[in-house]
């Protein structure tokens, strides 16, 4: 009997591999990309250099007034002066702890959510209670804790209210939305469509505003409600056509033979929907509607037009402080890192729920 002996393979020779290798295949590998390498190198140098002598080098990074900062560098004093404005608003200093309570259980329940190891049962509790949890802890009048108003609520602290607010409740609304575009009863169908094409039609700041000014016009005399509460209302119900629309594409990249096999093992609508199809399409719709919340949270900062004070317009307010006058170029670098971190996490989370599972249906 022959006996056959598997050879170990070898590495690939030494110009097929490694940095320099990479840098052939990918920088130099025709005349058009050596140009354009060339001018990608030259527009690092008259950039970069420039914005590391104005950000670390000549930078003021001790003091405690405007008077601590000469020079040309940036003056970072500033930020860590104003830095409670910057994440807490007008917030009161004696209740701060609330709101350092209240995000640290929002990173809590965020770590519990992305754990795979928890059970499903803990994840939806911990989702549930965070925002009873929040309100009570923001808002207070019970349990002892003092009455704040949320005109007082401010900076990063309102900024991921609005947003955590916005995603979670519109995420619901937008998957009934999307169902009731795919109905074959014509009213719903007809209402549905009627409300995703009006909203996706109009700007949020329209929204904002109708929600801030119109909306108390369909109260009864007598009852209003808080300016926040109509800002989420409005960005909740803008939100949702678009998340409508995120799970319409995912309803349509199922193949028919899905809802057919459904049909055929007898489910009823309810038990296809949430068995079968709508845990499909929610997959599919994971990159868009990511998208879609990224830019939720970078919409947040419209709410300035009626009166709430989020992150950025907390940095328009420090940098008019006639102390300050002349550093709000640290105030918005340093706001444009906070929303760059925020939404690079949401983006590379996307990218391992994409991954694990397996959104591309690709072996």
């Amino acid at each position: 009997m022959a006996v056959y002996q598997l050879k170990t393979a070898k590495e690939p020779p030494v110009k097929e591999r490694g940095v320099i290798y990479w840098i052939r295949k990918n920088l130099l590998s025709s005349t058009t990309n050596i140009l354009l390498t060339i001018l990608s190198l030259y527009i690092i140098y008259i950039i970069v250099p420039p914005l590391i002598k104005w950000a670390f080098i000549d930078a003021n990074f001790t003091g405690h007034a405007k008077s601590d900062c000469g020079g040309d560098g940036a003056c970072w004093v500033f930020i860590r002066e104003k830095l409670k404005m910057f994440i807490y608003g007008f917030f009161p200093e004696q209740q701060l702890w609330r709101a350092n309570l209240t995000l640290f259980l929002g990173f809590v329940t965020i770590v519990i959510a992305v754990i795979e190891k928890v059970p499903k049962s803990i994840k939806i509790a911990s989702i549930v209670i965070l925002p009873i949890a929040a309100i009570v802890l923001l808002s207070g009048g019970i349990f002892g804790l003092e009455y704040i108003e949320t005109n007082k609520w401010g900076g990063l602290l309102l900024t991921l209210v609005i947003a955590t607010v916005g995603i979670v409740l519109s995420f619901p609304i937008g998957v009934l939305l999307a169902m009731g575009r795919q109905s074959k009863l014509p009213i719903i169908k007809t209402l549905s469509v009627s409300y995703i094409e009006l909203i996706r039609g109009v700007p949020l700041i329209t929204v904002l505003f109708m929600a801030s000014v119109v909306l108390p016009l369909f109260f009864p005399e007598g009852m209003d409600f808080d300016k926040l509460v109509r800002a989420l209302i409005g960005i909740t119900l803008f939100q949702a056509a678009y998340v409508a629309e995120n799970i319409r594409g995912g309803f349509q990249a199922i193949p028919k033979g899905q809802y057919e096999a459904a049909d055929a093992l007898g489910l009823t609508y309810g038990q296809k929907m949430r068995l079968i199809i709508l845990p499909q399409a929610i997959k599919v719709a994971i990159p868009n509607l990511v998208g879609t919340f990224i830019s939720l949270f970078k919409d947040t900062s419209l709410v300035m037009i009626i009166g709430l004070f989020d992150l950025l317009t907390m940095v328009k307010l420090t940098a008019n402080d006639r102390d300050w006058l002349g550093f709000d170029t640290e105030g918005y670098v340093f706001v444009a890192l906070i929303y760059w971190a925020f939404n690079f996490t949401m983006s590379r989370y996307s990218k391992h729920l994409e991954k694990k599972l397996d959104t591309n249906n690709r072996d």
